[in-house]
């Protein structure tokens, strides 16, 4: 697939098969994670990949109940690692940590849509709650959850402000 075609097909999967997701491909859209770009080469963002049925319904609880993280057979909470990014920069590492992040992620998603599975960008959760079921140290941020799994829905895209975005030049 090419990356103009996951970028189109890219949904935010909330009905996923009951089906595994074999580890093989959790391993690719992991190093999809890895290969991100990142500040420094910090590589300031870590993964915590959670397939116990058990911890999702607690993840599912921290997050104000999106019952979608259980149904997905794997959810992947992607964390800023502030104090890796900040050792070399500063304050300013904590916003590079969560751009780290999040540019893993994105590689992620793209990776998942290209072996067919579906993920959604959650962003609403506990953060404190997170912490503390997943064991996530102090300097270490969870900043997204990335429900995983194989989709059992097809939504169509919603429609994009395009150009309305764009400033060229200036504002």
């Amino acid at each position: 697939m090419e990356v103009a075609e996951a970028v189109d097909l890219r949904r935010s999967i909330r009905r996923y098969q009951d089906k595994d997701v074999p580890d093989g491909m959790i391993k690719a859209i992991l190093r999809a994670g890895h290969m991100a770009p990142s500040a420094g080469n910090l590589q300031g963002r870590d993964f915590v990949i959670v397939k116990d049925r058990r911890m999702r319904e607690l993840i599912c609880k921290a997050a104000l109940g999106q019952s979608f993280i259980v149904e997905a057979p794997v959810c992947i909470v992607v964390c800023a690692n502030m104090s890796r990014s900040s050792e070399k920069y500063g304050k300013r590492g904590e916003l590079y940590a969560v751009q780290d992040a999040s540019a893993a992620a994105m590689s992620m998603m793209l990776m998942a849509v290209d072996l067919g599975l579906g993920t959604c960008w959650v962003g609403a959760f506990n953060e404190q709650a997170i912490s503390e079921l997943l064991g996530i140290p102090q300097g270490v941020r969870p900043v997204m959850l990335m429900p995983l799994g194989f989709p059992d829905e097809s939504p169509y895209a919603p429609p994009r402000l395009g150009e309305k975005l764009e400033h060229w030049e200036k504002w």
